[in-house]
């Protein structure tokens, strides 16, 4: 059986969906925001708050870092100046670490290069993140699984070969890995989400745990996730779409996640067991909806009933219409008149229904 725990938690196929909120960089550079988007999500049932961590001296390029970021979601004139500040160090990192003990919602992050990864584990945090650029970084998953702690791997704009690889190099080291369906589009088209590739992942690693990372607009897609498998989901998290950042606009805003949790959880209920059984809250309307067997018309004592003189008519509080054949041959006891229940206690047996039942 697949089986999964993150920071205490026990996921597996007959559980609740785990759910985190992709806060990222949406906090804008700004410790109080974080705290406040920390909150919320714990508000709208978020089982754990996501992160992102650069060290963005060694990720990217000279090129890259100083290339100039002139647009209206910047916070530097550089790519880099705009990264950095965004980035949280060790002092704000253990802040929201100690804030969401508190108010009881798992903090983790992404790490997107080893300094990041070194960084998150001196701070022994309780789950790592891959994102889905990385999904290719052999180098990089082998130095976290050696961490290990729980990893979540994002599969966007990766083949199944690639998805292979990166599971053939993690599960010797560490076994405890949920791999996330994912498109890597910002937001992703309805008709490239895939979802169906959720049965492909849970049948070619049956012994991990699957998710889905949902990157399109709306939250229908997480409740279709969920009956295919997918026990884990990761949706972006914002406090308003107009923010100044590129991931705000398809970002959930509370209400929208308070949703999308409150759906995660009914979905779970809904399910039920699979034994199909009759519910006393539908005990009265069937009752009313159903039908019973009456007389058709007025009936003499000693009448033979036949199937004209049987109508089907509600509310359905007699004999089911099931048992007709097991009326017509009968004779009644006494008069009967139109819309009198017929009932076994109404009528005498027949030698032939006598031979029939017998």
């Amino acid at each position: 059986m697949r089986k999964l725990t993150l920071d205490g938690k026990v996921i597996q196929d007959n559980s609740d969906c785990y759910v985190i909120a992709e806060i990222g960089h949406n906090h804008q550079g700004k410790l109080d925001t974080a705290k406040e988007m920390f909150r919320v999500a714990k508000d709208c049932g978020a089982d754990a708050v996501k992160l992102q961590k650069r060290d963005n001296r060694s990720l990217f390029t000279k090129a890259g870092y100083e290339k100039p970021y002139d647009n209206p979601n910047s916070y530097g004139e550089t790519y880099g100046g705009h990264r950095e500040f965004l980035e949280f160090g060790g002092i704000e990192y253990k802040e929201l670490m100690n804030y969401a003990d508190e108010i009881g919602v798992t903090m983790f992050s992404t790490a997107f290069d080893f300094n990041s990864a070194d960084f998150l584990a001196k701070l022994d945090i309780p789950i790592y993140k891959i994102a889905s650029g990385d999904l290719k970084n052999i180098p990089l998953l082998t130095h976290i699984a050696e961490f290990q702690k729980p990893m979540i791997l994002s599969t966007g704009g990766g083949t199944m070969e690639d998805v292979n690889r990166a599971y053939d190099a993690i599960m010797p080291l560490n076994q405890q890995l949920c791999i996330l369906q994912c498109t890597a589009g910002y937001p992703a088209e309805f008709d490239e989400l895939n979802l169906n590739v959720i049965t492909t992942f849970r049948e070619r690693f049956p012994n991990c745990t699957i998710g889905l990372s949902s990157h399109d607009n709306g939250i229908a897609m997480a409740v279709a996730a969920y009956m295919l498998g997918a026990r884990v989901v990761e949706k972006h998290f914002t406090l308003n779409h107009t923010w100044k950042g590129t991931d705000h606009a398809f970002s959930l805003e509370p209400t929208g996640f308070r949703k999308l949790v409150r759906d995660l959880k009914r979905t779970k209920a809904a399910m039920g067991d699979g034994v199909k059984r009759i519910y006393d809250s539908e005990v009265t309307p069937i009752t009313k909806m159903g039908k019973k067997l009456v007389a058709a018309r007025d009936l003499q004592a000693g009448h033979m009933i036949r199937r004209e003189d049987i109508a089907i008519k509600s509310p359905g509080d007699g004999l089911q219409p099931y048992e007709i054949d097991k009326v017509i041959g009968r004779v009644a006891r006494a008069a009967m008149q139109a819309d009198d229940d017929i009932n076994y206690e109404a009528l005498n047996g027949s030698e032939n229904l006598a031979e029939a039942v017998s």
